[in-house]
């Protein structure tokens, strides 16, 4: 059964006695399609690929599936074109059941990931080896990350810094430690492919947008003030507001304040905002700027300057911490000014730029797949320690499926869960009024002309003054 239309896979190549092993990826939002795509894409040769979209309220449209999906390996190009049909959890799950592959990438937010996996041990058996992740940067190390995914055989992550802080949680809350290393599809510098006429010319800063990040409608504004002015100041260049959505699509984020919206009426005509795959954009780039989207990675991979704003600080909501001491830090004043990084040598390796050969990710899902192959693969157990039964299950299943779960069990368990969440929310608001939680601000602002030698004052001057009237 399909969320609409025809069931349809995306394979790599049908099996034969000499086809090697078959991975199946499931994925559904935009940042998980994108980065369990490319992860698969960078597998070995002689696995055989599958792809998988699952239906849920925040699985990607086809527009931003086929963004998502550009720059595959040839076994998995076509989906840039004909990205599948999304199939809801059961007909994912009966898929898995009637043909077993021998691994599974689960690529999905969650709630969902937690469903899925827990299906699988459930219904499947002679289950795959279940393999799992979070797409782009995870430092901090987060715990309902790990929740979630425990049941998992492995949880790929992409920095050292990375692993070491995911192991220490795990330990630290009784679960086993099961992470791999994977360089970031996006952070690998990318093979050029030739292509007919002239390169594009490089006249484009780029803005990479956040659904989340800063939070608050306010602060989004200012964000767009600062880029309008950069326009002004630099007609020679294209400033691009890269979003990930347009309006109605779905985002792995809910996203509150579009940037869209935000832009005033007297904006300067080079102040653009689009959509459409990043590596695009970065073909045109003289320099890409955040306040900490996963893009930053792909422009450094390709040695395109960069900045990360700090000008709302340096905190854990913003998941900009990682950045700290790389050489990217950078304000609104440096923005302006057209001031911007470059990476810090000593930060590469311990963050998403180690050597390739540091990865284990492919090996330890080797080793998994030969286990299961002998029937010794070890089922991990789940972090939720309760249970519960039928109707908790389902409550879970409608958590993470909202409306696309139809079941009449999980609008009983919804009726009953709603009450209960309610009052367990209102406690804990209560308990942060009483006892508010210790700030989490890890820094303040940093800039470029802190770290630069030599700072031109004029430019500084200039730029501080623009951003300035900005404020009024």
């Amino acid at each position: 059964m399909t969320a609409d239309g025809p069931v349809t896979t995306a394979r790599s190549r049908d099996r034969d006695g000499t086809a090697g092993r078959l991975v199946v990826g499931i994925v559904d939002t935009d940042s998980f399609a994108k980065w369990g795509a490319h992860l698969l894409s960078a597998a070995p040769d002689d696995w055989s690929l599958e792809l998988l979209v699952v239906h849920t309220p925040r699985t990607a449209s086809p527009a931003q599936l086929r963004s998502a999906f550009r720059g595959l390996d040839d076994r998995l190009a076509h989906l840039a074109t004909e990205p599948p049909t999304p199939l809801d959890v059961d007909a994912v799950v009966e898929r898995l059941r009637v043909d077993p592959p021998d691994a599974v990438l689960v690529s999905v937010i969650g709630p969902v990931a937690e469903l899925l996996i827990e299906e699988v041990h459930r219904r499947v058996p002679h289950r795959p080896v279940l393999v799992t992740g979070l797409p782009g940067i995870s430092f901090p190390a987060k715990w309902k990350g790990v929740f979630s995914r425990a049941r998992a055989d492995l949880f790929v992550l992409h920095s050292h810094r990375e692993v070491r802080d995911y192991e220490a949680l795990a330990a630290e809350n009784g679960v086993e430690p099961f992470f791999a290393l994977a360089t970031l599809p996006f952070a690998a510098a990318p093979a050029r492919a030739a292509r007919p006429g002239p390169a594009p010319t490089r006249d484009s800063v780029v803005f990479a947008a956040q659904p989340s990040v800063p939070p608050t409608r306010e602060e989004r504004a200012r964000v767009v003030q600062w880029l309008a002015e950069t326009a002004r100041q630099h007609p020679e260049w294209r400033v691009v507001v890269k979003t990930r959505a347009l309006a109605g699509e779905q985002q792995t984020h809910r996203e509150a304040f579009p940037y869209a919206d935000l832009v005033p009426a007297d904006a300067p005509p080079n102040l653009v905002v689009a959509t459409g795959p990043m590596a695009t954009h970065l073909d045109r780039a003289v320099a890409l700027v955040t306040i900490s989207s996963t893009a930053v990675l792909e422009a450094v991979a390709r040695g395109i300057p960069a900045l990360t704003l700090t000008d709302f600080g340096i905190s854990r909501p913003l998941i900009n911490e990682v950045f700290v001491d790389s050489g990217l830090e950078g304000d609104a004043i440096d923005l302006v000014g057209g001031v911007f990084g470059t990476v810090r040598p000593d930060w590469r390796r311990d963050n998403y730029f180690h050597q390739e050969s540091d990865d284990d990710w492919v090996i330890r899902t080797d080793r998994l797949m030969a286990l299961r192959d002998a029937g010794a693969l070890v089922d991990r157990p789940a972090a939720r320690r309760s249970r519960g039964g039928v109707l908790r299950r389902a409550w879970e299943r409608k958590n993470a499926l909202g409306p696309a779960d139809r079941s009449v069990l999980g609008l009983a368990a919804l009726v009953a869960g709603v009450p209960v969440r309610t009052a367990k929310r209102l406690v804990r608001q209560v308990v942060r009024v009483v006892r508010p939680p210790a700030p989490t601000v890890v820094g303040a602002p940093r800039t470029q002309r802190q770290q630069t030698d030599a700072p031109n004052a004029t430019s500084a001057a200039a730029a501080t003054t623009a951003v300035v009237a900005t404020t009024r």
